[in-house]
């Protein structure tokens, strides 16, 4: 018995040929900045993950701050675009008649080609004076905070959020909607219970795939969130810490740190942990949407 295998044109083999390449790519960067982290690791120890000062002239690397920072503005935007995007899928793709949807749609998708930069000019130009008064009353320093890190991130994320909850709501059966018309239950009750609980899963990998860009944020939250170092809150659930400038893992990293740490071993590789612990959160948030997205494809397969 011969076995025939199935022959690939040219053109499909070559693109195999490139996502193999840009994997194998990857993969050589990844262990590449993890041997340049090397003499940070060995110099800080675990200290780098659970100390929150940073000194670099005295060779004291502490990155607890910085990730708390990156954690905070992250959950703040997810925090404040999430009810926003979902709500907003749910009236795209519930309410709106096919024709206002797809305008709505291409318009909230066009927002997400904005450059980043372009989004942190607008936070300079507006966003920190209307923070610095609204945070008037709890003596802000300035409109450069946690805070508005989180609000202008939160305003970055909504098309993808909004887009990626619409897909998962449009993965929903009409006929199932139809069924529960047809049971008696309103619109908005077929959505509640039926759409909803069906897309979750969908919803919480846009969620995620919106947290990893949030985490991942580097040139807005590098111009508004005042790059201080050593901010480390005495209560962690208070308002009070969103009130302050801070820093976050890419804030340091887009910053002028990285020019004066070349050259300087324990300071370049303490600079590299960082990326990696960076990768680590974004990259575990992005592989955790896809595992939820392929479990979703395959339960839907055996239904």
């Amino acid at each position: 018995m011969k076995l025939r295998f199935r022959t690939l044109d040219p053109w499909r083999w070559a693109g195999l040929a490139g996502v193999a390449a840009l994997a194998l790519a990857l993969l050589a960067a990844l262990g590449l900045i993890a041997a340049e982290s090397l003499p940070g690791w060995r110099h800080a120890g675990a200290g780098l993950l659970t100390e929150a000062e940073w000194f670099y002239r005295a060779e004291r690397f502490g990155a607890l701050a910085m990730i708390h920072g990156s954690v905070v503005v992250a959950g703040v935007a997810l925090l404040l675009a999430l009810p926003l995007g979902l709500g907003a899928a749910v009236f795209f793709g519930e309410y709106l008649p096919p024709g206002a949807r797809l305008a709505a749609k291409v318009a909230v998708e066009l927002l997400a080609a904005v450059p980043s930069v372009v989004y942190g000019l607008l936070g300079v130009v507006f966003l920190r004076g209307w923070m610095h008064d609204l945070l008037a009353p709890w003596d802000a320093w300035s409109g450069d905070t946690l805070l508005t890190a989180g609000v202008l991130v939160a305003v970055m994320i909504l098309p993808t959020l909004t887009t990626l909850c619409d897909d998962a709501l449009r993965d929903v059966p009409a006929a199932q909607r139809q069924a529960a018309r047809g049971l008696g239950l309103t619109r908005a009750e077929a959505v509640l219970t039926v759409a909803l609980p069906q897309a979750w899963p969908g919803i919480v990998a846009a969620a995620l795939l919106a947290l990893g860009r949030a985490l991942g944020e580097t040139v807005a939250v590098f111009l508004v969130i005042g790059r201080m170092d050593n901010q480390w809150p005495e209560r962690l659930l208070s308002f009070a810490s969103l009130t302050v400038p801070g820093q976050t893992l890419t804030s340091k990293l887009g910053g002028a740190e990285v020019a004066l740490a070349v050259g300087d071993p324990v300071h370049w590789g303490a600079l590299m942990a960082l990326v990696l612990v960076l990768l680590a959160l974004s990259g575990g948030s992005v592989l955790t949407a896809g595992w939820l997205r392929g479990r979703k494809t395959k339960t839907e397969g055996a239904a």
